[in-house]
């Protein structure tokens, strides 16, 4: 029955039971995340930006209660998680344990290569950026 159902939707049968099990925005959030590990990450972080921005407190709990199954960088996967974190600080949600699971970068990141906005980057980054020593000064929500 499974399978009919699943080849009636066009889809492998791994994608039919993860469409199954999880909810749209967990999907949505999957589906973005697993994105960015084959692209060119700026477009792909915005549309991360977009979605959890998007999403209200029950949705945004729901599409973060399980880790994304990607392998990222270091850097990504921070960034990722950083996102999430604001995200949830945002909503009040209590961040998920898989956040807590990413070690922060050894070495600080800056959003600019200009070193006269370092200071105004290293005093006005959101918190969750700056303890993933991530140094930008837009934040989920916004745009650059």
């Amino acid at each position: 029955m499974i399978h009919r159902a699943a080849a009636r939707a066009g889809l492998d049968m791994s994608a039919y039971v993860l469409r199954r099990v999880l909810s749209e925005p967990a999907t949505r959030f999957r589906e973005c995340v697993e994105a960015l590990a084959g692209s060119d990450h700026p477009f792909a972080l915005a549309e991360i930006n977009s979605l959890l921005t998007a999403f209200t407190a029950a949705e945004l709990h729901a599409a973060i209660a399980a880790s994304p199954q990607v392998s990222l960088t270091p850097f990504l996967a921070n960034y990722v998680a950083a996102m999430v974190e604001y995200a949830c600080a945002k909503r009040a949600i209590v961040l998920p344990a898989w956040t807590r699971a990413i070690p922060p970068l050894v070495e600080p990141v800056f959003g600019t290569n200009l070193k006269s906005l370092r200071l105004h980057l290293l005093t006005h980054s959101p918190a969750p950026f700056r303890q993933r020593n991530i140094f930008v000064d837009a934040t989920l929500g916004d745009r650059v």
